[in-house]
């Protein structure tokens, strides 16, 4: 009986493990990604002040650019930063970005929006 228990259970085990191996050739490039996206992150958030203020500006006046766009920026500065802080801490589980563009030059144009992290 103990050895029918043992077969079973390394059966379940080779089963279990087996979509998992077939996803392993992935995984160290995911975890390299994830890494640098949280380093490049960390290091230059701040430019999301200038970037915000320019998209905020263009898009509504220089004033409310300078004002809103300010704040916002300060904001999309933390939000950004704390998420590469994140990465750092967790990139040995691969999940997708909190922050949309990944990366601040990425589509430089767009306002930042911060969405909920999957794995991948």
């Amino acid at each position: 009986m103990k050895k029918t228990i043992q077969a079973l259970f390394m059966v379940s085990v080779i089963f279990l493990a087996a979509p998992n191996l077939a996803l392993a050739d992935e995984y160290p490039d995911k975890v390299l990604e994830k890494l640098g996206n949280g380093l490049a992150n960390a290091v230059t958030g701040f430019v999301e002040i200038p970037k915000t203020i320019t998209i905020v500006g263009n898009r509504d006046g220089v004033i409310h650019g300078v004002t809103v766009g300010f704040i916002k920026g300060i904001a999309y500065t933390v939000g950004r930063s704390l998420s590469g802080a994140f990465d750092i801490a967790t990139f040995l589980v691969p999940t997708t970005p909190f922050v949309k563009p990944a990366l601040i030059w990425d589509d430089f144009d767009r306002e930042t929006t911060f969405v909920e992290a999957k794995m991948r």
